[in-house]
């Protein structure tokens, strides 16, 4: 009868290891599940995303569509002005007239129509070139647009790839977290252990519990953090709110920039070539002041229609019906004298302005080739200090395996092991911030440079 309970008792606890089992099985299966509809989203992806659709960008773009709309239409000031015009008038008048011979005229309702149209063309021949530089201005004003949306967009890459980089650190700054609950996990059933055997002491469970709250509390902050960033590079994507998606768990970093290289690339970067094409347009414009100061020659020609009919007249000598019509040509020539000396306080205005733009350009070298060396000095240092932290927590790791196996073995104390385990998760925080920063640097190096967008 014992033994047919006791197989009876077997038979149940098998039956529910095989329920606890399944269960666990089916929740591992619906997790990675989840996990698995959840794409990963590479940084190029993210960078794709956000040079098709950033709002910045369009907006540049937009900025930039104006200019070449001019720029299509730049031979244009070669073409003649035609212009036409047409009119009818209707009159009714009543009139009145005293003549030599003491006569008098006295009519009223005296209606007439006039008609008139004329087609006139003028053509300018010679305005001091104007037309030349408008036509080149045209040109150089959409190769700034150009500038414009390029140094937009790099600036807009960095920002995606900063963002990315970001959310990748905190999710490695969760999982050194996660690692941090599991071994709390740990010390609360070791002490609970330890407790119910009657070697171990309260507080020591008390605290290890304290310890695992503290963690999770982190690992909802930091989960919130995340969720967070990731709104950031949505917008920035310009793609929906709430848009689900992972990113990588890796932060790659270009260990071999050499500083002469960046140098010369940073010759090309867009701000200083926007300064550089300031000086073009301002030179230009300085020219076309100056064709105000030159007489202005202009070929004219117009065809004219005129038709005036009268029902009645006061004067028998009047026309009741009158036609004119034709053709005429000519030159005309526009000579600047004096014009309260408008223009040449104009054309020193446009000489100041060029050197102004000289001063500028030759700043923003300055500042550029400033802010290149700063950055890879920040570089190699992020590199050393990256170095150095990978090296650092293999050292950590080692002390806290040692001292949590002397723990267990109750050579060592709790406060022991909350040191070695703090030692781990502040040398698990430089290394992940390491990594971040020395990324930022690599990614200020190649905007600086104008090669984010190769």
């Amino acid at each position: 009868m014992l033994n047919r309970k006791k197989k009876v008792q077997e038979s149940e606890v098998c039956k529910q290891k095989r329920v606890i089992h399944h269960f666990f099985l089916s929740l591992f299966i619906l997790t990675a599940s989840s996990s698995y509809a959840q794409r990963v989203l590479t940084v190029e992806e993210a960078v794709a995303n956000a040079l098709q659709k950033n709002y910045d960008i369009i907006l540049s773009r937009n900025d930039s569509t104006i200019a070449a709309i001019d720029y299509s239409y730049k031979n244009a000031v070669f073409l003649p002005q035609l212009n036409a015009n047409a009119g009818t008038l209707w009159n009714n008048n009543s009139q009145k007239q005293t003549l030599a011979d003491g006569s008098h005229r006295d009519k009223s309702g005296l209606k007439s129509n006039n008609i008139s149209s004329q087609l006139a063309l003028n053509w300018t021949l010679f305005d001091g070139l104007k037309m030349f530089v408008l036509r080149d201005k045209a040109e150089q004003l959409l190769e700034f647009g150009e500038l414009e949306i390029k140094n937009q967009v790099v600036n807009t890459v960095a920002t995606v790839i900063n963002n990315y980089y970001n959310i990748v650190r905190q999710k490695q700054q969760l999982r050194s977290i996660e690692e941090q609950m599991s071994i709390d996990s740990e010390r609360v059933r070791l002490a609970q252990y330890r407790l119910d055997v009657g070697v171990g002491i309260k507080p020591d469970l008390l605290q290890s519990k304290i310890d695992l709250n503290a963690q999770k509390a982190a690992q909802l902050q930091q989960q919130a953090l995340i969720e967070q960033l990731k709104e950031q590079l949505n917008q920035a994507m310009a793609v929906p709110q709430f848009t689900m998606y992972d990113v990588m768990d890796t932060i790659t970093i270009n260990t071999q920039i050499s500083l002469g290289e960046v140098m010369n690339a940073a010759e090309k970067n867009p701000s200083i070539m926007m300064a550089k094409k300031n000086i073009d347009i301002a030179n230009l414009t300085l020219k076309q002041t100056k064709a105000d100061l030159y007489p202005i020659i202009s070929f004219n020609s117009a065809y004219n229609f005129g038709r005036t009919t009268n029902q009645v007249v006061i004067n028998n000598f009047s026309t009741l019906f009158n036609q004119v019509q034709g053709f005429n040509y000519g030159f005309s020539a526009t000579i600047p004298i004096l014009n309260n000396l408008n223009t040449r306080r104009l054309v020193k205005q446009a000489k100041w302005n060029v050197g102004y733009q000289n001063i500028v350009y030759e700043n923003q070298r300055s500042v550029t080739g400033l802010n290149v060396i700063n950055a890879f000095q920040n570089y190699e240092q992020q590199k050393k200090a990256l170095a150095l932290e990978e090296e650092n927590i293999l050292l950590a790791r080692e002390n806290l395996d040692i001292v949590f196996e002397t723990y267990k073995l109750g050579a060592a104390t709790l406060l022991q092991l909350k040191l070695a385990q703090n030692s781990l998760a502040d040398a698990e925080n430089r290394l992940i911030e390491a990594r971040y920063n020395a990324k930022v640097s690599e990614t200020e190096l190649m905007r600086l440079s104008g090669q984010l967008i190769k």
